[in-house]
């Protein structure tokens, strides 16, 4: 019998632990289920050691779907995904009455794309050019790594942006060029 509850536990740990990346919002998500140790006194003691599975399992989900997301340049995140993980932050967690958890965890895209290069440095007088930028005429796939800022890819301009700037950008080998932005921008690509 204990072997089959230690199949049971080890199953359940990675039940529903599939990744999803939202290119529209910038975040990478797996939900992990951290299952309850039976033999703990209550549900309220099993839930310290489940919480910790279910993140575990969320964050290994996390690391094979970041390792596998594309870069614009070609190629995939691959082995680099680690230093990225070590930023996972959980956006939703419901315990069980069991003593069980459910995890999402989170990780930016814009977080994986600054883990594979180095971080900018501050222009002395500042942070210069619009805030957000509506990209129009690319039809680039979703990947990391296009331009030296963040990256939403949308199907139409979101209403938090109805009000931005737009400029024709074009791609070639792996980069759109853009004029008007800055490694501050945040550039809302339509595709």
């Amino acid at each position: 019998m204990r072997a089959s509850l230690l199949v049971v536990v080890a199953l359940g740990a990675t039940a529903h632990a599939d990744a999803k990346v939202d290119w529209a919002t910038g975040l990478v998500t797996a939900e992990g289920v951290g299952i309850a140790d039976r033999h703990a006194p209550s549900p309220a003691v099993a839930r310290g050691t489940s919480r910790r599975g279910a993140e575990e399992a969320a964050k290994r989900a996390l690391a094979e779907k970041i390792a596998a997301l594309p870069l614009a340049t070609g190629g995939t995140v691959g082995e680099r995904a680690k230093a990225a993980i070590a930023g996972a932050f959980a956006i939703a967690a419901d315990p069980e009455t069991d003593g069980a958890w459910r995890v999402t965890m989170a990780v930016p895209v814009e977080a994986i794309r600054l883990a594979l290069g180095t971080p900018r440095a501050l222009p002395a007088g500042g942070d210069t050019g619009p805030a957000i930028l509506v990209v129009d005429g690319v039809k680039a796939k979703a990947a990391i790594g296009y331009l030296d800022g963040a990256t939403l890819f949308v199907d139409k301009v979101p209403a938090w942006a109805a009000d931005a700037p737009h400029a024709k950008g074009t791609l070639a080998g792996g980069a759109i060029t853009v004029s008007g932005g800055t490694p501050a921008t945040l550039y809302v690509i339509i595709n």
